[in-house]
């Protein structure tokens, strides 16, 4: 069975950012947004180190991570657990694993390392309305909610 499966998938592609905690050394956590990032395959997530001196750093100490992306419109998401490892630009599989990211920045940035996270571990993300009031709360009236509460307009 494939951890990252459709739905995971689907989530991530409406998310636009992750969050993806580590640990230094020390073991203070670190929590770091993340805006160029992918689900490569099956089994991995790819991040841009883009300027992430600290994670870079704490996953060379601590591998064990923590990646989480929530579509702000629906309230729902994932968390992902897995061991991640830094692949730099030197390296010959860079290519083959920032190359669902090079789209993505084009000439904006310049993309140092990738964060290969195999994922093994995976739970839903939901707000807690959909809990507490199951009732009454739906995708359509949490997009509702959402586009009220941050201002934006439907597409005519």
């Amino acid at each position: 069975m494939t951890l990252l499966h459709e739905p995971v998938q689907e989530a991530a592609r409406r998310s636009v950012l992750c969050w993806l905690a580590t640990v230094d050394a020390e073991g203070q956590p670190n929590v770091s947004p993340k805006e160029v990032w992918a689900i490569a395959d099956d089994a991995h997530v790819v991040v841009a180190n883009i300027a992430s001196p600290h994670s870079v750093r704490n996953i060379a100490h601590q591998p064990k991570v923590c990646l989480s992306f929530v579509d702000v419109f629906v309230q729902k998401g994932f968390k992902l657990l897995g061991m991640a490892r830094a692949v730099r630009a030197a390296d010959p599989e860079f290519s083959a694993w920032a190359a669902p990211l090079l789209p993505m920045v084009g000439q904006r940035f310049v993309i140092h390392s990738v964060l290969v996270i195999r994922v093994t571990s995976v739970a839903p993300i939901v707000a807690p309305s959909y809990r507490f009031n199951p009732d009454e709360t739906t995708e359509a009236s949490q997009i509702q909610a959402a586009m009220r509460a941050y201002g934006v307009q439907p597409r005519v």
